[in-house]
């Protein structure tokens, strides 16, 4: 029996359109992400559970953890009769990576089921494939770092799909879900197909200052830079009171927010915990819809995908 977990993930991280994610664990020592489980059994069978299991499609053909193992046989060759067990405990659509939660846990567990035929490179490139059935096009964003841990720059070249950059230790990020969800593909439809010199120039200028900044470790600096001007400016009129929450924990000391994702996951960063549960307490109470959603104070997950219940 495998079983593993794959950790939730800020997509974009503000400045970095589908090229930086960070992948995220609540500081209480929770996990925020879903698990699989896959054990022998004499024919194909695959069980949903979990807090938001009644969120996934009826028929399991429809279910990315089927297609992960349709497609991971037809990569090796067999298809070898298992069970599988999904807890999902990511809601869909909720910008945390959700989609990419189940994909990572679904490959990997798969992937040491059968005693590793595919490298982490081959195992990625699938991860981006099955993400971008999913989405509409495919992204690395997620599933690199809910694989790998940290957080990820997507490359995809000289065969490096992704790298890992420099972080900051005293940063304490909060992600708050208001209990909405929102298709990455209805947000992506929104985006312009052109945009200007200007806000070219702007993105380059931030994503590359921004980095910059990861790899001087010049915290203020690189917080100053998380400014999304390609995604946000578009979507924030699908996410209610998105634009007041924001302006709110800026004004009470955060040092920078945006959106996880594609929304509705607002996320902030701030560098001290009495002010992270000050906002946190503040999210719960002005940015949640109804008693579906949560608040995480949370630091960065560098571990990634893990075996657990060992």
């Amino acid at each position: 029996m495998i079983k593993i977990f794959a950790p939730a993930s800020i997509g974009n991280v503000g400045v970095g359109f589908d090229i930086l994610g960070a992948a995220i664990s609540p500081i209480d020592g929770s996990l925020l992400g879903d698990t699989i489980e896959i054990k022998c059994s004499n024919q194909f069978c695959l069980i949903n559970k979990g807090k938001f299991a009644n969120e996934l499609p009826s028929n399991n053909k429809k279910n990315i953890v089927w297609q992960c193992w349709y497609y991971f046989s037809k990569i090796i060759g067999k298809k070898v009769p298992v069970s599988i067990t999904l807890e999902k405990n990511m809601p869909i659509g909720s910008g945390l990576g959700s989609s990419a939660c189940s994909i990572v846990a679904g490959l990997v567990a798969m992937n040491e089921f059968y005693n590793r035929p595919l490298n982490p490179s081959e195992l990625l490139i699938l991860m981006g494939k099955l993400e971008g059935n999913i989405s509409g096009s495919i992204h690395y964003d997620n599933v690199a770092p809910s694989y790998l841990g940290g957080l990820q720059l997507i490359i995809q070249e000289e065969n490096i799909i992704s790298q890992a950059i420099p972080t900051f230790k005293k940063w304490i990020w909060i992600i708050a879900w208001p209990g909405v969800n929102l298709s990455t593909e209805k947000s992506r439809s929104l985006l312009p197909l052109q945009y200007t010199k200007e806000v070219c120039i702007q993105h380059s200028k931030n994503l590359a200052g921004f980095i910059h900044a990861s790899y001087t470790q010049q915290s203020h600096l690189a917080t100053k830079l998380i400014k999304d001007v390609i995604a946000e400016p578009h979507r924030v009129k699908l996410i209610p009171n998105f634009s007041y929450a924001k302006k709110s924990i800026l004004k009470m000391g955060a040092l920078s927010c945006s959106i996880s994702g594609s929304g509705p996951t607002l996320f902030t960063i701030c560098n001290n915990i009495i002010l992270a549960k000050k906002i946190a307490k503040w999210l719960t109470a002005n940015y949640l819809q109804n008693n579906k959603g949560f608040v995480h104070i949370c630091n960065l997950d560098n571990i990634g995908a893990r075996k657990i219940g060992e």
